[in-house]
């Protein structure tokens, strides 16, 4: 029994994958994250965007 409890303590390989785990864990929160703040600026820059297209048809539109 003292051998088994001596193997269990030395074997480190559980430890490797939680590890690993915990690394693909923080590259997929700075993945979210990257891509919520880079949607935010993209949302941001085609609304104004066609809040200008908007604006100059309607402005084009009275010289017809």
């Amino acid at each position: 029994m003292t051998k088994l409890f001596a193997r269990f303590l030395k074997d480190d390989s559980g430890a490797t994958a939680i590890e690993y785990g915990l690394i693909a864990a923080l590259i997929s929160v700075a993945l979210i994250a990257g891509a919520t703040s880079l949607g935010s600026t993209l949302n941001d820059t085609f609304h104004a965007i066609s809040t200008k297209m908007s604006d100059a048809n309607t402005t084009g539109s009275s010289y017809n």
